[in-house]
C-alpha cells in the first residue's frame, strides 16, 4: 500500500528556485535527490517531499509538454499565526516572488495570501483559527 506521497516541479533553474525556497525557510534533503538537474525540498513537519527537477529532466519523466499557462495546482501551506502569514509575505516578496493576493481574511477563520514562486507555481499559505469556525 501506498507510504508515501512526494511532488514533483519543473523548475527553470534548479539551483535558484533552492535559493528562493530556502530564503522562505524551507529545507532540502542535502544526502538524496540533490543534482545539478534536481533539489529534494522537504515541507513541514510530516517531512512532505517536493522535488524540483529542471525542465527537460522533468519532460523526460512525463514524456509532455510543461503547459505555460492556467493553474492545474495550488499548493496550500499551513502557518502559526497571522504574523507568521504576514512575515512569509514579506520573504516572498524580497525572494522574487509574485503576490497574486495579499494578506486577508477570509471566511471569519481563516487569514492568508497567495503568490507564484519563480516559476510560476501557486501557492497559497493560511492559518486557520479553528476556535472561529461557525458550528
Amino acid at each position: 500500500m501506498t507510504k508515501q506521497i512526494w511532488l514533483n516541479l519543473p523548475v527553470k533553474n534548479v539551483s535558484r528556485s533552492k535559493e528562493f525556497f530556502s530564503e522562505l525557510g524551507f529545507s532540502f534533503n542535502t544526502e538524496r535527490g540533490n543534482t545539478e538537474n534536481s533539489a529534494c525540498m522537504i515541507v513541514g513537519e510530516k517531512g512532505v517531499v517536493i522535488m524540483l527537477f529542471e525542465e527537460n529532466t522533468f519532460k523526460n519523466f512525463t514524456n509532455t509538454d510543461i503547459p505555460a499557462y492556467g493553474t492545474e495546482v495550488l499548493f496550500s501551506i499551513d502557518a502559526e499565526s497571522r504574523d507568521d502569514v504576514d512575515a512569509m509575505a514579506v520573504k516572498v516578496a524580497q525572494a522574487g516572488g509574485k503576490i497574486f493576493s495579499q494578506p486577508a481574511s477570509s471566511q471569519g477563520w481563516m487569514y492568508g495570501f497567495g503568490f507564484a514562486d519563480l516559476d510560476g507555481h501557486r501557492w497559497n499559505v493560511l492559518y486557520m483559527d479553528m476556535s472561529q469556525i461557525p458550528a
